[in-house]
């Protein structure tokens, strides 16, 4: 039989191998989640039939959140397909009329209209272009575009689809539905302060640029809307959607996307079903063929089966690393060396540095590494799962979106032409501070306990 010893250090070297890997993106997620672990239980006398139990029961633990993520990526993918948000986002533009303050506002709107996909990429893609040339006719800065749609997507990366809150649901076991749940108070608070941050930016940058009222007879809002909506026409036109057409179709799309999300908040279905039934129905509505309905989910599946694999591997990673004991024995070794007044507020003080820990390592290194260690440490002082992942979801979703190690983000500088060291010298404080805000004040009203 293995000692704690043996077990704390197995575990740890497989947690520092697999985060090393991870960040220096030798590998593929997958492969390291999967390959690291294995050895270390090999290392710690596990046969192959019991290699297999562990993964089984890490598999319990993440089947829902797999299922969620596969639909909920089709679903909001055939909604952008058909263009349901455009007409809003070209609202949203027209909405500015070039004022510097309504421009930073409607920056933030339709970043988080925007990002309801849960999809850093897609709102990047559908925010930046329509933007830009409004920013530069005006002559603001792009590192305030993108910090300003990165933030109100961080914010809104807390919905139960958005990859955060699915990992940490594949850890701590509650559904992404109730994590958000819990967490829908302070994304409340947060969409409130993202645009608090955004009218100071727009006052800072109406005085930089020296406007007496922010306006410029240069910028022709309507025509930036009117470009943003052939742009999307032309792209779609590209794809040669067998679409059916009609205004009774929109309103159904319509219909059926607040009923979809006002059951997911009111926790009637499980999002996993309600994504899967949802899909269906989008398929059935708006591609009456079905070779329409193949070249949709053709379209949008690798995106999808992409994050399902990583989070299948995570059942591996989990799997081994609770049913070998290493989980708890690193647990304990840490409770041995903390001082009995830090270890009730050890998920709080991971969470205020979570956008640093952003920078420091990726999102599965964060959820699938140190999330585990601090649950079982915070559980020794009767901290319960949800209270820990909360302080640590509040504190890191906030950098989501100022780590290099973010795809989305390079495809966010490579589309505002901008560079990471400037865009991380204004992102990194400002997303920072707001992390330590939420955090604080999330932990004073009893919400991570």
């Amino acid at each position: 039989m293995t000692s704690s010893l043996a077990l704390t250090l197995i575990g740890l070297t497989i947690i520092v191998v697999t985060v090393g890997l991870l960040l220096t993106g030798k590998t593929h997620p997958i492969v390291a989640m999967t390959l690291i672990p294995i050895i270390g239980a090999v290392l710690t006398g596990a046969g192959v039939a019991e290699i297999s139990d562990f993964y089984l029961e890490g598999l319990d633990r993440v089947m829902k959140v797999v299922v969620m993520f596969i639909f909920a990526i089709i679903y909001f993918g055939v909604l952008s397909d058909v263009g349901l948000f455009d007409p809003v986002i070209a609202k949203l533009i027209r909405f500015t009329r070039g004022d510097v303050v309504r421009v930073t506002l409607g920056t933030a709107a339709i970043a988080i209209v925007a990002h309801l996909d849960g999809s850093g990429s897609t709102t990047f893609l559908l925010t930046i272009p329509a933007l830009l040339p409004l920013y530069e006719a005006m002559g603001l800065s792009r590192y305030t575009l993108i910090t300003i749609v990165a933030l109100s997507a961080s914010v809104m990366n807390m919905l139960p689809w958005g990859g955060p809150v699915g990992r940490a649901s594949s850890v701590i076991g509650p559904s992404p539905n109730e994590i958000w749940a819990h967490l829908l108070p302070m994304q409340g608070v947060a969409i409130v302060m993202v645009f608090i941050v955004a009218a100071v930016f727009g006052i800072v940058e109406r005085r930089r640029t020296r406007g007496a009222d922010g306006s410029s007879g240069r910028v022709d809002v309507h025509e930036i809307a009117d470009q943003f909506l052939s742009t999307q026409a032309e792209q779609r036109a590209r794809l040669d959607l067998k679409l059916r057409q009609g205004t009774w179709v929109t309103w159904a799309n319509s219909i059926i996307t607040l009923a979809l999300i006002g059951l997911l908040v009111s926790g009637m279905v499980s999002p996993a079903p309600a994504f899967l039934v949802g899909t269906a129905v989008l398929l059935v509505l708006n591609f009456p063929s079905m070779e329409g309905q193949n070249d949709v989910l053709r379209r949008h599946a690798p995106t999808a089966l992409s994050m399902a694999g990583v989070i299948l591997a995570a059942a591996m990673f989990l799997g081994i690393l609770d049913g070998t004991g290493m989980l708890e024995e690193i647990a304990l070794s840490l409770i041995a060396i903390l001082p009995a007044a830090v270890g009730p507020y050890i998920h709080v003080i991971v969470g205020l540095l979570g956008v640093p820990l952003d920078l420091a390592t990726s999102t599965d290194a964060y959820y699938f590494s140190v999330l585990p260690i601090v649950q079982q440490t915070a559980a020794a002082f009767d901290v319960s799962g949800m209270g820990a992942a909360s302080a640590m979801i509040v504190g890191n979703v906030i950098g989501t979106f100022v780590s290099p190690f973010s795809p989305a983000l390079w495809l966010a500088l490579g589309l505002a032409r901008g560079e990471m060291g400037k865009y991380i010298r204004l992102a990194f404080p400002l997303c920072w501070g707001f992390s330590v805000v939420l955090v604080l004040g999330g932990w004073a009203f009893g919400l991570f306990a």
